[in-house]
């Protein structure tokens, strides 16, 4: 049986159907909305992780490919975002209690080992957690966002990832992201999704309108990224083991290339890096590439075969 899942339907599907639906899943004082696709297959559990400043709607498409294949998938939306899973408290942010968070969903979908797959900030959380727990993780697929400690020394020494950085001194004011990004009804958060469709714009505001989310989704900066790279807690990371994958768009506004090819180096497991002709938003960009990636580099290691 699926554990601490409420079966509230918030959204039209089945549970154990391939469509996708949302749950809600309770993990200590915090409930997230979970997507969720293929739960009543026998294949692998997935999990994919969301970034800034999207949701799990980011995923559906992915999700229904991959439960299509036999494998189970949830998707959540992750603290800060889910509107029962959003702390005041700046520190609950960090992320090792993200990563926690992440267990604690595959957990209660009784995924013992999963494949993994973050975007952005996900990606980030991604990297932590296949370093934290490398047993539980099978595989692992960032998008945009490096290893964190080459992303931590490019931002040191690369002028190039020095100048695409220089947001997140914005994005950690007190106070001014959030007015400026839902003023004139949330004209410049709209601008940032020029790839998404008018349906996930209209599920992305439905999230990022909630009552402190915005503030919530921008404390993942303000409680991660410190004003001295070498002084960041999020960039000390070792070497990973589990087949993995970086997947970067050459076009990213966010991401440099001396990042994403220095990740190498920390790769002691399979590893490949894939440069797409693409921006960040890369499930947008080249949806394409991007899920023919993702799944090769499932099936080639799935354990439950299908």
């Amino acid at each position: 049986m699926i554990k601490h899942i409420i079966t509230l339907l918030l959204s039209i599907g089945f549970i154990l159907g391939k469509e996708v639906s949302i749950v809600e899943v309770n993990v200590g004082k915090l409930i997230f909305n979970c997507r969720t696709s293929g739960l009543s297959n026998n294949g692998d559990g997935i999990i994919l992780l969301h970034g800034w400043p999207e949701t799990s709607h980011m995923w559906v498409d992915l999700m229904k490919l991959l439960s299509d294949k036999g494998f189970r998938v949830v998707a959540p939306d992750q603290r800060g975002y889910s509107p029962q899973a959003r702390p005041n408290n700046i520190n609950e942010y960090k992320i090792e209690k993200i990563v926690q968070d992440v267990f604690s969903i595959a957990d209660s979908f009784e995924f013992e080992q999963f494949h993994l797959i973050g975007h952005d900030w996900g990606a980030s959380i991604g990297w932590a957690s296949t370093y934290t727990k490398p047993e539980r993780i099978i595989t692992w697929t960032a998008m945009s966002v490096p290893h964190l400690s080459a992303f931590g020394q490019a931002l040191q020494s690369d002028n190039d990832q020095k100048k695409k950085s220089r947001y997140i001194s914005f994005f950690k004011l007190p106070f001014i992201p959030e007015i400026y990004f839902s003023i004139n009804d949330y004209k410049n958060l709209k601008n940032i999704w020029d790839k998404s469709s008018d349906e996930q714009i209209d599920a992305y505001l439905q999230v990022f309108k909630g009552d402190g989310a915005l503030k919530a989704s921008l404390n993942w900066y303000r409680a991660n990224i410190d004003s001295k790279a070498n002084n960041n807690k999020i960039n000390e990371l070792g070497n990973i083991y589990t087949p993995s994958q970086l997947i970067w768009g050459n076009k990213d506004m966010a991401l440099g290339r001396r990042g994403a090819e220095m990740t190498g180096k920390y790769m002691k497991g399979k590893y490949q890096f894939i440069e797409l002709d693409a921006g960040h938003w890369l499930i947008q960009d080249d949806y394409s590439n991007v899920s023919t990636s993702i799944v090769n580099i499932i099936e080639q290691h799935a354990i439950k075969k299908q």
